[in-house]
């Protein structure tokens, strides 16, 4: 069996990308048909307008299939924010959600943020607790109702 590699986000990942978040989120969350635009604006002003020196994309794939994403954008001077981690179901358990996470923030930590925040719901479990026992902290929690559910979401920040 092979391993998945992890590469830089290319503008072509952009429509899979998309795709992958509104199917999933629907199917796994009920969100509705409002969840895939707001990821197509977020790719279209990373596509647009990131720094290469401090904003950054990966792209897990393994033998060519695309299996997952993870995002490093400026914040502020002192600030990452991760975006857009999301692994497909099939590649969930196997020890790539944290290989992605700690090349996110490895690249956080290297480019000289003091920090790192994310924003997601609750109801990502398996995030969280990955978030957890990675050194977050859970900052506020507040109950919305955003694409077409009743969610929980959340601030999380981390401190190198």
């Amino acid at each position: 069996m092979s391993t998945a590699n992890i590469r830089h986000f290319r503008p072509d990942d952009t429509d899979w990308l998309v795709e992958q978040h509104g199917l999933h989120y629907a199917r796994d969350e009920g969100f509705d048909d409002t969840f895939g635009p707001l990821v197509a604006s977020i790719l279209a002003e990373f596509n647009r307008d990131h720094d290469p020196v401090c904003e950054r994309g990966w792209i897990a794939e393994m033998d060519g299939v695309r299996l997952g994403s993870i995002f490093c954008v400026r914040l502020n001077d002192d600030t990452a924010k991760l975006r857009l981690f999301m692994l497909t179901p099939d590649a969930r358990g196997q020890g790539l959600g944290k290989r992605l996470l700690a090349q996110c923030m490895g690249f956080a930590e290297n480019t000289g943020y003091a920090g790192m925040q994310l924003w997601t719901h609750e109801s990502h479990r398996a995030a969280c607790a990955l978030y957890a026992a990675t050194g977050w902290t859970l900052t506020a929690s507040e109950p919305v109702h955003s694409f077409g559910c009743d969610l929980v979401e959340q601030t999380w920040i981390y401190r190198f």
